[in-house]
């Protein structure tokens, strides 16, 4: 099987952590169907400057027009986004960007036989026009906001629709979103779940006598209980809220791992709290990093307001670190059991409860790893290689 797998969502050089979930999915695809052959093309925002004075846009100027990762060969072309009109133009420019890019493919003798899409808007509107120019059966993973949040807009709504009744198949990765997705009018036999998994070997378990040496080689207290909160640092991801609840946790300490719009404002509430010796910022952190921290702490926080799949809980889970998450979306599909940790609503006096709850739990963290290391990515990639056999035959 020859798979085209597009998406504005896949890490590149310049910035490893962009969408790594998509490219995680398709790493243990290959890795369990060696016959898959996978082409990427994951398109970025033109810009003219590479400067580092212009930030997050430089580093799209500065992004390969291709690569190699993880034995896959990825395409970066230029798309066009203008500001303030972006939304509605995006979907134009993404799709005259990847045309020429699978048209330039083709021309050097590849053959596709599916299109493994994701994202429903811009992405999946994109791919629904270039699908029907080259005639390629084409999927689309839903992933969260494109389901329970661009919906909200009309336009937008509409061509999600569309995407949804013209497609050869659609996936969610968490049954909140297939029930949203079949609101919107998909076709129940045309949307299937299909979960995230994660990485158990790079993701190791870290027990309490491996959690006090990730300490003290991370320079943390051993006394302390040490609480983490990962994520963009937007509103959604809620920091605030697990900022706030820190206030009300008196011996614990808050790492917040991440970059964003709201560092500095959220910097700013710690200072007004007078919680400065007890939140520490860590900025974003790669994979194996993270994996220590998640080790070394006692609880991870989730404090979302929309979710799909939250990787970040499972990733914590492995490490043998229970979770506390806000009960939206496909966190309580993750969080089942007491042994992975406690559903809260979204408000700081809930979390802390939680946390402080807990700082006293009578599991052990290998409880903890045990429920985690049901959501393996065999059974994702099992039931993935049996849908695109399924489209292509």
């Amino acid at each position: 099987m020859n798979i085209l797998t597009i998406s504005t969502l896949f890490p590149n050089s310049m910035d490893p952590k962009h969408g790594v979930f998509i490219e995680t999915r398709l790493k243990h695809l290959k890795k369990h169907y060696p016959d898959v052959n996978i082409t990427v093309i994951a398109p970025v925002p033109w810009f003219p400057f590479k400067s580092a004075y212009f930030g997050q846009y430089s580093l799209y100027a500065n992004t390969p027009q291709h690569e190699q990762r993880n034995g896959f060969e990825v395409y970066h072309p230029r798309y066009l986004v203008i500001p303030k009109i972006g939304m509605t133009l995006t979907p134009v420019t993404l799709a005259h960007s990847i045309e020429k890019q699978i048209q330039a493919l083709l021309d050097q003798g590849l053959t596709f036989d599916a299109i493994d899409g994701h994202y429903f808007y811009p992405d999946g509107v994109a791919i629904n026009q270039v699908a029907k120019r080259f005639n390629i059966p084409y999927t689309v993973t839903a992933r969260g906001t494109d389901i329970n949040l661009i919906p909200q807009f009309s336009k937008p709504k509409r061509q999600i629709q569309q995407v949804l009744q013209d497609s050869n198949h659609n996936m969610a990765v968490c049954e909140a979103l297939r029930q949203e997705m079949l609101s919107l009018g998909a076709e129940p036999q045309k949307v299937s779940t299909l979960r995230n998994g994660v990485d158990l070997d790079l993701f190791q378990f870290s027990n309490e006598d491996k959690q006090q040496q990730l300490r003290e080689e991370l320079e943390l207290p051993a006394d302390k209980t040490i609480v983490i909160s990962v994520g963009w640092l937007i509103e959604r991801k809620g920091h605030h809220h697990v900022i706030r609840a820190i206030n009300d946790v008196p011996n614990a300490i808050l790492l917040i791992a991440g970059n964003g719009p709201e560092d500095k404002k959220l910097k700013q509430l710690v200072t007004s709290l007078g919680l400065e010796g007890r939140v520490h910022f860590l900025g974003q952190q790669p994979q194996p990093m993270l994996c220590k921290y998640y080790g070394a702490a006692d609880t991870l926080v989730l404090a979302s307001s929309r979710e799909g799949w939250a990787n970040v809980l499972l990733e914590a889970m492995a490490c043998g670190t229970p979770v506390v998450a806000t009960k939206i979306w496909g966190s309580p599909e993750v969080v089942q059991h007491p042994h992975a940790g406690v559903l809260v609503d979204r408000e700081p006096q809930q979390i802390a409860k939680a946390i402080n709850q807990l700082s006293h739990k009578t599991f052990t963290r290998l409880d903890t790893r045990k429920y985690a290391e049901q959501f393996d990515w065999q059974s994702t990639s099992d039931k993935q290689y049996a849908l695109f056999s399924e489209l292509v035959n």
